[in-house]
């Protein structure tokens, strides 16, 4: 099995499920651009849309971050996912849905706006920086703001996102949130920094970190 890894990337999570699984796999590392910053042209070789994270296992090709977990974790033993027919197991196809379906376009855009200015010529930086301003004022910041209220009440009565134990969920959540982090608005969430705290405590992420390489966010 290969994960074809971007670095800054959104495929350490699937690093750290298998890491966590146990399961052998190798790295085949792809580089950004360091001006756009966008995938290099040779992952759409691997998959048509040049996206990282993708699996390859023999002809087989893996793709989308959800599915990808998912998938793993069902040839791999159930473990990592709720019992099937209980509220955690909810709870967990819920998360697997909403990170990148609802808080990660967020995020990203987060990102887009707030390195929107360096991006464009001199002379018309000023107007740049007033557009970014007023869509983070008028729309990304009050999004942001309820979403990771939600997460934050959802996380004051239970220690991980699927219930009481460790699962996929917490892993497809991790890299919107640590992103999220980057920006500072963490600082007045104290149970989703919990969460995140005890999730780069587990030795699975040590062993991410170390194989996959850092995640600086530094191209926001």
């Amino acid at each position: 099995m290969t994960v074809h890894h971007l670095n800054e990337s959104r495929s350490h999570r699937v690093i750290f499920l298998l890491e966590e699984l146990g399961v052998p796999y190798e790295i085949r590392n792809y580089s950004r651009d360091p001006k756009t910053m966008l995938a290099p042209a040779s992952l759409k070789a691997i998959h048509p849309l040049g996206k990282s994270p993708v699996v390859t296992d023999g002809d087989e090709v893996l793709a989308e971050t959800g599915h990808i977990i998912d998938t793993l974790i069902e040839r791999h033993g159930g473990r990592l996912r709720p019992e099937a027919g209980t509220a955690d197991r909810l709870l967990y196809g819920y998360y697997l849905h909403y990170a990148e379906g609802s808080l990660a376009p967020l995020m990203l855009l987060s990102l887009v706006f707030a390195r929107l200015p360096k991006q464009i010529p001199f002379p018309l930086r000023p107007v740049a920086t007033l557009i970014s301003h007023g869509l983070g004022t008028q729309f990304l910041g009050p999004q942001l703001a309820t979403h990771l209220g939600f997460l934050e009440n959802e996380l004051s009565s239970r220690p991980w996102c699927g219930g009481n134990d460790f699962s996929g969920a917490d892993i497809i959540m991790s890299f919107a949130v640590q992103a999220l982090r980057k920006t500072g608005r963490l600082a007045d969430r104290p149970h989703l920094t919990a969460w995140l705290t005890r999730l780069e405590a587990r030795p699975a992420w040590a062993r991410t970190i170390d194989k996959g390489g850092p995640l600086t966010f530094s191209f926001r």
